[in-house]
């Protein structure tokens, strides 16, 4: 064997023992797996612009994370009292892409407290639905 072959052969040989190494001694990740609830419905195909605020905050799922009563659950914080931190223009557009929100403080903190949970995004939905959402919500106190 020559000194390349040698030296190729050793770094080899370490790559694959480091590999099997990390692989001993990796950590598994906890995933946190939503099943919907009872309440849920999953979300009809077609627009339903006919529909109340209501029933749209049915159709999208919201209650299996944030609770049949959506005062929040241990997969979502509670959705009374928005209000409080949005107009009606600012939560749709929260709705429309949450991950826009995420570096104000009050996101810092419920990363925190939920992790591995992920709000979807709703993008793909009517902006008309998404208003009669919105509405829906600040309404809750």
């Amino acid at each position: 064997m020559t000194k390349t072959q040698i030296w190729t052969s050793a770094f080899l040989a370490i790559f694959i023992i480091l590999f099997f190494l990390q692989r001993a001694t990796m950590k598994e990740d906890t995933v946190v797996v939503n099943e919907p609830s009872e309440n849920y419905e999953p979300a009809p195909t077609q627009q339903a612009t006919g529909s109340t605020g209501a029933e749209l905050v049915q159709s999208f799922g919201c209650y299996s994370c944030h609770g049949s009563d959506l005062k929040g659950t241990n997969l979502a914080p509670g959705l009374i009292g928005l209000a409080d931190y949005y107009d009606r223009d600012k939560l749709i557009n929260y709705l429309r892409n949450p991950n826009s929100f995420m570096d104000q403080d009050r996101f810092v903190e419920f990363k925190q407290k939920y992790r591995n949970i992920v709000m979807p995004a709703y993008n793909n939905k009517d902006v008309k639905d998404l208003g009669k959402v919105a509405d829906y919500l600040l309404e809750l106190k």
